[in-house]
């Protein structure tokens, strides 16, 4: 919830100073594009004029929209709640006085296009567009003979792992470009272009031809040449033709070699055609293999990596309360009322406690008193958390409130029921008290048992549903700045 209001203000931030001409800094890219090849890492610089320090600036760098971001500096270090999913784990903010240059690790094709980066300083912003290029150079090409074809032999070329689209030529023996016969491009799941040609040789003069395969942005090419023997040509020479109508005998002599010669070569060619078939469904079934066993790989790591952020990021993970427990410590807790005890997981305190958190049967409704105590004094640092068990009353109030010597300065930060209502409130002598309605999903099933959640340093105060293992809500940058005490009273309250 805490992200969307940041990109909500940061949006409203954008539209204030957008048009409006800012003289304390400028920001700038470099002019032409950054060309990365696949795989590599990628470095995108962006200059400050005049140098400052950037560690005290907000920084995002983002593609097309604020939010998600490729990645987030604020406060001095990266932050990860914003960042997008792919670019978690590969990216790095390189800072210098004066500029900070954003390093993609392992670049892939999606990488491709263009990034900002923006400055915020005070109120003072400024951003520049740095364009990225990721180039993929594919394999050598791959030329064989298919067989006679309209008075000459048809010639196949092949390559793949090309990006972006590449530019396939075919050449004569002189560098003179001949023009293909048919073109084909395909693009696979990891964006990369196969290209085909196809061309058909009619000059028996020409011995051999180059298919070249060229990456447009680095000029960088691969190029396969073919042999192409006279004999396989499937036309007689114009002398051939001559002396047969002079001399018919051996003119059908020749045919006749010819004939077989040239059935000879069809059925190499066939022959050839049988074993590269073979040898690509060999070549196919293999990579299938390698596909499924990378795949299966890839998944088995994005679902590592996933679970190390959820752990690392646990602020940012509203779901899974038992995640957040093992970084908080339970709050030695008591319910004003006898033989009612929280549960406490103090190895010291066994005798009086059992290891599971008891259920707290909740009847007495008669006056607007705190039912809890805290037996361990006040809460004035640290995280902590405690579970109530408000049962199915129709009224109640739960939080915290925050002391003072003069008590009716109490700051009370609640989550209260009244009815089929649900309602935030935050009563502060000092400030407007702010009450908000409040939506629990789903109606049928009120939580019975909720489980608070209290950060003094972050300023967090969060509630769970512990019988779903849902988030309710979750109050946060209260500026906690006195001795905070559970509260709870089966009584709502007013601001």
């Amino acid at each position: 919830m805490w992200g969307a209001v940041q990109v909500g203000l940061w949006e409203v931030w954008m539209l204030k100073t957008e048009g409006q001409n800012v003289s304390g800094f400028t920001v700038k890219g470099p002019a032409e594009p950054v060309i990365v090849q696949l795989g590599a890492d990628a470095t995108l610089p962006c200059q400050l004029s005049p140098e400052s320090n950037v560690d005290s600036m907000h920084i995002r760098w983002y593609r097309t929209q604020l939010s998600p971001a490729v990645l987030v500096y604020q406060n001095g270090q990266e932050q990860g709640g914003e960042q997008m999913l792919e670019y978690r784990g590969r990216t790095e903010l390189m800072r210098n006085k004066g500029s900070v240059a954003l390093v993609i690790q392992h670049v892939r094709v999606s990488d491709d296009g263009q990034y900002r980066c923006h400055f915020k300083d005070g109120d003072i912003s400024q951003e520049a567009i740095v364009e990225l290029n990721v180039i993929g150079l594919g394999s050598a090409p791959n030329v064989y003979m298919t067989g006679p074809e309209d008075g000459g032999i048809r010639v196949l070329c092949s390559s793949g792992g090309w990006f972006p689209k590449p530019k396939l030529q075919w050449k004569d023996m002189a560098g003179l470009t001949l023009p293909s016969l048919s073109e084909f491009l395909t693009q696979d799941g990891d964006g990369l272009f196969h290209v085909e040609a196809s061309l058909v040789v009619t000059d028996s003069s020409l011995s051999n031809v180059t298919c070249t395969v060229q990456n447009p942005l680095s000029g960088q090419e691969k190029a396969s040449a073919i042999f192409l023997p006279e004999p396989f040509f499937p036309r007689m020479s114009p002398w051939k033709a001559a002396l047969a109508g002079t001399i018919p005998v051996l003119g059908l002599l020749l045919i006749g070699i010819s004939y077989f010669g040239w059935r000879e070569h069809q059925a190499k060619l066939v022959e050839i055609k049988k074993r590269e078939e073979k040898a690509s469904e060999r070549d196919e079934m293999r990579k299938r293999k390698e596909n499924a066993l990378e795949i299966r790989g890839k998944l088995k790591n994005d679902l590592e990596q996933r679970k190390a952020l959820y752990r690392e990021d646990w602020r940012k993970a509203l779901l899974y309360p038992d995640w957040r427990k093992e970084h908080f410590k339970l709050a030695q807790v008591t319910l004003k009322q006898e033989n009612l005890h929280l549960n406490n997981s103090d190895p010291e305190r066994k005798e009086n406690c059992s290891e599971e958190t008891q259920d707290i049967s909740l009847s007495n409704k008669e006056g607007d008193v705190n039912l809890i105590t805290l037996n361990q004094g006040s809460l004035i640092a640290g995280r902590y958390y405690w579970e109530v068990d408000v049962g199915v009353n129709d009224e109640w109030s739960l939080g915290i409130y925050e002391s003072y010597k003069d008590e009716s300065l109490r700051k009370f930060i609640v989550l209260e029921k009244k009815g089929d209502d649900y309602w935030t409130l935050i009563r502060d002598p000092k400030a407007k008290s702010q009450k908000t309605s409040l939506q629990i999903c789903p109606k049928e099933k009120p939580p019975q048992k909720i489980v608070i959640f209290m950060d003094y340093e972050d300023s967090d105060l969060s509630f769970y549903n512990l019988t779903e293992g849902t988030h309710i809500h979750s109050f946060t940058q209260m500026n906690f700045f006195g001795s905070l005490y559970p509260y709870f009273t089966l009584k709502s309250m007013e601001p």
